[in-house]
């Protein structure tokens, strides 16, 4: 097995157009180590600032960040997650939150209805905000040459993130992000062919693209056979096949969850 990646995975894909925003959105690979401490304060400003800032559905604003500082209330994230690079202080670690509660104050001062606030459509409005909020901070960190990590783990323990944030009716902890200054450099993790996700007019067809898909497996095994911490031999279809719906996260009661939160009702 060779030691070095190879040049598909050494550097970041080239695009037609590019420019700083765009050239940081391709080099954007998952970064697990990161440098004891966490950010200064005027960072962290500019990244909620930046978060705050993406788009909102209907300007409802439904996302709450809580940046987590006491070591507590991290261990809890931590046990949550099962993740061993949540724990310890290692990096700033954000909780975005779908946020209907704070809506639903207003609406009862208001005296208006809080029905609305029970739909699925209404939930899903908040959790496109919170995404667009944890992406925007996620471009902003990177564009400040800091790693990030996505902890969509937090949802293998939800309840036990809501306990330790204090997370009223009608919020749900959506993603957890650290976000800190890098102490590895991994292979650029490689994406499915342009020409399987995405179409023109119509959905494009897998059946049609079975060449391309055999061969992004192929890219796929030498991805992992490189990579050092977790070298396996795995193609895209061998993940699917034996991986989607595996874990604690995957497995967890989350419409239970929500449904004790008084969100997504009907």
């Amino acid at each position: 097995m060779t030691d070095a990646p190879s040049a598909a995975l050494a550097a970041p894909q080239d695009t037609p157009v590019s420019n700083e925003t765009i050239a940081a959105l391709m080099a954007h690979r998952t970064i697990r180590a990161f440098a004891e401490g966490g950010l200064d304060e005027p960072t962290v400003t500019t990244l909620l600032d930046a978060a705050r800032h993406g788009a909102t559905s209907s300007f409802l604003q439904q996302t709450t960040i809580i940046r987590v500082q006491d070591p507590a209330i991290r261990e809890a994230v931590h046990g949550a997650s099962r993740q061993p690079y949540v724990g310890g202080s290692r990096g700033e670690l954000f909780v975005f939150v779908v946020d209907l509660h704070r809506n639903a104050v207003i609406r009862q001062r208001a005296g208006a209805s809080l029905e609305p606030l029970e739909r699925m459509s209404v939930f899903l409005q908040g959790l496109e905000d919170t995404v667009i909020a944890a992406q925007n901070m996620v471009v902003a960190a990177e564009s400040l040459g800091l790693g990030t990590v996505y902890l969509g783990s937090i949802q293998g323990d939800a309840r036990a993130v809501i306990r330790a944030l204090g997370l009223p009716e009608r919020t749900f902890p959506l993603v957890g992000l650290i976000v800190g200054r890098a102490e590895q450099t991994p292979q650029y993790k490689p994406r499915l062919p342009r020409r399987i996700t995405t179409g023109v007019d119509a959905y494009p067809r897998l059946e049609a693209q079975e060449e391309a898909l055999a061969a992004y497996d192929t890219t796929v095994q030498e991805y992992y056979d490189l990579r050092d911490a977790n070298a396996r031999l795995d193609s895209f279809s061998t993940l699917i096949a034996r991986n989607l719906g595996v874990g604690a996260a995957a497995t967890a009661p989350t419409l239970e969850i929500l449904r004790e939160q008084r969100l997504a009702l009907h």
